[in-house]
């Protein structure tokens, strides 16, 4: 699976994820021509994209969807964050559905997307598995306030998408309101390093997997105290970098 970060963090997001000969994008959180920018010099051409899959419908996740419309593009997302999306043609318009609360895979010929619910304020959010027919595993979560053991099944795989948001103490000691404090920390906010790593210790096997840190704070966290939390507790087990599997901080 080829993995293409186009951009990561509070003033957007969005990946593309091609394997199958399939390329989708998870969230399209900057402007329609900056990905359509990115996608081409990383050699895909945006009106190859098979699918967006969108997380939650804030704006640094849904930015670009006028890309959709421009080369006819579904959109999957959420009963809930259908509510706040606008600006898709309806026609491009797909509900991810559930059934006795789990929800329905989607199957795009090759690959196969199963949607799995996080814990963001936000109407309905979910994160993703992407599951070829043939190869690695891949997952992508991101604002989430923590990582439950339903999550932590779904996340299996050999790649993992993440977001590492913030040191706690960083935030504690920063200029934000105190609202703003609670939201951030709260099980509704955004992992911490020590949460991404935490979960990251019960995923990794050390079979090589891939792991790209993602949706840092410009302000309450470091690229080096990242990957150095992530590392410590994968230390703690055993594993190290470069010998039993491969770390990215993307910025």
């Amino acid at each position: 699976m080829k993995v293409d970060i186009l951009a990561s963090g509070s003033a957007g997001n969005c990946i593309a994820l091609t394997t199958a000969g399939k390329t989708i994008l998870i969230d399209a959180g900057i402007a329609r021509t900056k990905i359509e920018k990115r996608l081409l010099e990383v050699g895909i051409r945006p009106d190859s994209i098979k699918a967006i899959f969108i997380t939650h419908a804030h704006g640094d996740h849904t930015k670009g969807l006028p890309m959709a419309n421009k080369y006819g593009i579904p959109v999957y997302a959420t009963v809930g964050e259908w509510k706040g999306i606008s600006g898709v043609n309806e026609r491009l318009q797909r509900t991810l559905e559930t059934r006795y609360g789990i929800y329905e895979p989607t199957y795009l010929g090759g690959v196969t997307v199963h949607p799995f619910q996080t814990h963001h304020d936000a109407y309905e959010p979910v994160g993703y598995a992407i599951e070829p027919d043939d190869g690695p595993r891949a997952c992508v979560v991101f604002d989430t306030g923590k990582v439950d053991d339903d999550m932590l099944a779904m996340m299996e795989g050999s790649i993992y998408i993440v977001e590492a948001n913030h040191d706690r103490d960083m935030v504690a000691e920063s200029s934000y309101p105190d609202s703003v404090k609670a939201r951030v920390l709260s099980d509704l906010g955004h992992l911490s390093n020590e949460q991404t790593a935490t979960a990251l210790a019960e995923l990794i096997t050390g079979r090589g997997e891939q792991i790209y840190l993602t949706h840092l704070s410009s302000s309450n966290n470091l690229p080096a105290l990242a990957e150095a939390t992530v590392k410590a507790a994968l230390a703690r087990r055993g594993f190290r970098a470069g010998k039993h599997y491969h770390l990215e901080v993307i910025t």
